[in-house]
């Protein structure tokens, strides 16, 4: 499924799956996926937010204090809105003309996934679909 992926594309949804786990979470969800992002990627996390100190702020708005549930595997299935997001960043891709998906389509489709507390922390800090756009252009091109 992530052959198409960049490095760290892939990282970020490893990081995801270990968010998840820590949280105790039977699905990968959008929040794990942002911060997977913000693990994998941090040079391209401070790039897009515009600084440490806005990356801190999404991680205080999605971050909760973890409920720890025995038995949970790392081996997690990814939620119905994780897969929106995946397909979104898949979709960005192809529309900006790329061969791989990258960090940056993630954080593309984290966005278009808009009703999600990922999104609206990505908002939070003014982060839009166009801007991620030129950066996505800008930083792969």
């Amino acid at each position: 499924m992530f052959e198409r992926y960049t490095e760290a594309a892939r990282k970020s949804v490893f990081y995801a799956r270990f968010e998840a786990s820590a949280a105790g979470s039977p699905y990968i969800e959008a929040v794990h996926l942002l911060l997977g992002i913000l693990q994998a990627d941090p040079e391209l996390a401070i790039r897009v937010a515009g600084s440490p100190e806005k990356v801190d702020q999404i991680r205080r708005l999605i971050v909760k204090p973890p409920v720890p549930k025995p038995g949970t595997s790392v081996d997690l299935p990814l939620s119905q809105e994780s897969k929106r997001v995946l397909a979104y960043a898949a979709e960005e891709t192809e529309r900006l003309n790329h061969r791989h998906i990258a960090a940056e389509h993630l954080l593309l489709g984290l966005l278009r996934e808009a009703e999600t507390p990922a999104a609206a922390a990505l908002r939070e800090v003014g982060l839009t679909v166009e801007r991620l756009r030129q950066e996505a252009v800008d930083s792969l091109d």
